[in-house]
C-alpha cells in the first residue's frame, strides 16, 4: 500500500471525525458505481450531505479545492443522485447537498482541515 493512499485514507478518517464531531450521522464510506465513487455521504439536518475529501501535504501544487473544479463538481452531482436514487428510503425528503473537506500537512491527524459547507 503506498504511502499516498494511507495519507488519503488517515484523511477520510479525520474528516469523519470533524463531522461526527458537528453532529453529521455518517451513513456511508467510499460507495462506488460506474460513474465514480463517493468519500461520504452524511445527514446534516434535513440534508444529505455528499463530501468530497481532499487531502495534501503542502500546497505547493495548490490547495485541496482547486482540485475541484466544474467538471468535478458536475460528476460529483450524478454521483449524489445515484446514491440517491440506490437509497430512496434515506434520501426521501432531504435536501442533497455538495461539501469538501481539505486537509493540508504533513501528517493527516495534525494537518489544518477546512470545511466548506456548500459547493455551488
Amino acid at each position: 500500500m503506498a504511502a499516498k493512499d494511507d495519507f488519503g485514507r488517515a484523511g477520510e478518517q479525520r474528516a469523519v471525525d470533524h463531522l461526527t464531531a458537528r453532529g453529521y450521522a455518517i451513513l456511508d464510506r467510499n460507495w462506488r458505481c460506474a460513474q465514480g465513487e463517493i468519500d461520504i455521504v452524511a445527514v446534516a439536518g434535513g440534508s444529505l450531505c455528499f463530501v468530497e475529501v481532499k487531502s495534501r501535504r503542502s500546497e505547493l501544487f495548490g490547495h485541496p479545492f482547486e482540485a475541484i473544479d466544474e467538471r468535478k463538481r458536475r460528476r460529483l452531482w450524478r454521483l449524489a443522485f445515484a446514491w440517491a436514487q440506490a437509497h430512496p428510503d434515506q434520501a426521501r425528503h432531504r435536501t442533497l447537498r455538495l461539501e469538501a473537506v481539505g486537509l493540508i500537512g504533513a501528517d493527516a491527524g495534525t494537518a489544518r482541515l477546512e470545511h466548506l459547507v456548500d459547493l455551488l
